[in-house]
């Protein structure tokens, strides 16, 4: 890398718009959708979609609620060309959706799109020609005008074509290609040549899309030139103006998003940002994002899983697990902070009297996605007690008291080093099983017991085993616990219960109950208990003498 970059690269201009009113707007309703994924996302892949996965990919953007989808570009081969004729002549397409096809500036090309499309009861036919100067000077060889005059006269095909099939609702596109590294007044220039031959209405409006070919200036300056054009074209309201932003600075999404404040209409892309290159928009992570601010996107996201398998089966591209929203690991913490914070508003959400989301970490409900809240929490050498806890409660319904949490985590962290791996559940249970619950080899095991007397005087009775022998013990306390304490006697460790606690484990007539003892012993060390049974007084014996077990 050079020390002086500026001797090779050069900061790209601002726009001169002092009085720019994009920065104080914010978005309050979804835009128009178009999915490129069957044309843009296609042209992206090593080896291209065939038709049964077009087909695939058409049917779940409709799934979604796409009410306007580029379907491909038929001139480029004969692939493309019977895919597309192919969902006219089957009735495939719905009669609410907008299927779009994209073309050069060429009279056969043009041509060969309307053919495509016989028989369509609507559809959008997308007209484009690069016009930068840096495509003009070393790909065309061009001046402005000969650039402009190559707008015009596709255009007058697209509108002579168009009127030859009158039985299609037809509607027009026309990109400026590379707008967001041309000069604005001559895109400005360029599109008003084309509306003065296509004769857009507010009925019919003409789509002026404005794409950021290559993604070279920070994203204020593409909703500068959004906001600008807005102004200054004329017939506004016979016009949509679309964005179509590409990832090469990493900043597409925030730059549709820019420019959706700047007075677009319409934003292009990909469903999880496919594209050449570093990708296109990702129209996922955009309608959500309006989702989390309380704007309906208009789109239905809610099977997230199946729209990523999808798309991962008619690509071949895998989804990154940290994508936003779609990534298998968005909604999954693994350090012990971000565990606690989840845990504690996961517990306040369900406390609260209201619906709004407030959960910290977590800007979206998975649940609105279609996720569960499984794998919300998943437990590494980098937990804390609040995960492990969270993974307890959600695997086995058992609601730790926090310090046996904490008692707990040691004993987790420590099979975490040594395995040096992710703990799932299973591997959990199976630790807690072996630090709390009966084993072999303790010393003490409850075989059956009888309780008695009034409140504050209660008598223990019990049959339990004692390192392998069967014994009758018993003790009075003012109340079970203490009970069971006293009948160990000389038997057992000298037990001072510090906390006691209980609950239910589901519902109904088999709902089994824990209970969760803390003790202090003599020598002043802490043990903890716990007893499981469908009888909570049984529970509560059980997690006495697992106490003991552990002194």
């Amino acid at each position: 890398m050079l020390r002086d970059p500026s001797t090779k690269y050069r900061a790209f201009p601002t726009i001169d718009l002092p009085d720019r009113q994009w920065p104080s707007r914010v978005i309050t309703q979804a835009p128009r959708w178009l999915s490129t994924d069957l044309r843009d996302g296609n042209q992206a892949l090593i080896d291209p979609m065939d038709a049964e996965k077009k087909t695939r990919l058409f049917d779940l953007l409709v799934k979604v609620g796409l009410k306007e989808i580029e379907v491909g570009f038929p001139s480029a081969g004969a692939t493309e060309f019977d895919f597309i004729s192919g969902l006219v002549k089957t009735g495939r397409i719905p009669d609410d959706v907008f299927v779009q096809v994209l073309t050069q500036s060429r009279r056969d090309l043009i041509e060969t799109s309307f053919a495509s499309l016989d028989g369509a009861k609507q559809a959008i036919v997308h007209l484009y020609n690069a016009v930068s100067p840096a495509w003009r000077k070393i790909v065309f060889g061009m001046t402005r005008d000969e650039v402009k005059r190559i707008a015009v006269e596709g255009a007058q095909i697209l509108r002579d074509e168009a009127a030859k099939r009158p039985s299609t609702d037809w509607r027009f596109e026309y990109s400026p290609e590379t707008f967001s590294t041309a000069e604005l007044d001559f895109s400005l220039e360029v599109c008003a040549a084309v509306m003065d031959v296509l004769r857009p209405t507010p009925d019919k409006p003409i789509i002026f899309n404005l794409p950021a070919t290559v993604e070279c200036a920070t994203p204020n300056v593409y909703a500068d030139q959004i906001e600008w054009f807005g102004r200054n074209i004329p017939n506004r309201d016979s016009v949509v103006i679309s964005l179509h932003t590409h990832n090469d600075r990493g900043t597409g999404v925030a730059a549709a998003e820019l420019g959706l404040m700047a007075g677009a209409d319409r934003v292009e892309g990909c469903l999880l940002g496919n594209g050449e290159r570093t990708g296109n928009c990702d129209l996922v992570t955009v309608a959500l994002n309006m989702y989390t601010q309380g704007v309906s996107p208009g789109l239905d996201l809610s099977d997230i899983d199946g729209i990523v398998n999808t798309i991962n089966y008619c690509t071949n591209i895998p989804v990154h697990p940290r994508t936003p929203y779609a990534g298998d690991l968005v909604f999954t913490a693994f350090s012990g902070s971000h565990q606690d914070a989840i845990k504690k508003g996961f517990a306040a959400q369900s406390a609260r009297n209201d619906e709004l989301w407030e959960v910290p970490y977590l800007p979206i409900d998975p649940a609105d996605l279609g996720r569960s809240y499984e794998a919300v929490i998943r437990v590494n050498s980098q937990s804390g007690k609040g995960g492990v806890a969270w993974v307890i409660e959600q695997d086995k319904g058992l609601k730790l008291p926090k310090r046996l949490q904490a008692d707990f985590s040691r004993h987790v962290q420590a099979l975490a080093d040594e395995t040096s791996r992710e703990l799932g559940a299973a591997d959990i249970w199976g630790r807690f099983e072996a630090t709390y619950l009966p084993r072999p080899t303790d010393r003490f095991a409850l075989r059956d017991y009888e309780e008695s007397g009034s409140a504050g005087d209660r008598l223990f009775v019990g049959r339990v085993s004692v390192d392998g022998e069967e014994r009758s013990i018993s003790g009075r306390g003012n109340g079970l616990i203490s009970g069971v304490i006293a009948a160990l006697g000389e038997t057992g460790p000298d037990l001072d219960v510090v906390d006691y606690s209980e609950h239910a484990i589901g519902h109904g007539a088999d709902a089994q109950a824990a209970a969760y003892v803390e003790c202090r012993t003599a020598d002043g060390r802490t043990v903890f208990g716990v007893g499981m049974d469908t009888d909570i007084a049984t529970a509560s014996v059980r997690a006495v003498l697992s106490a003991a077990n552990r002194a």
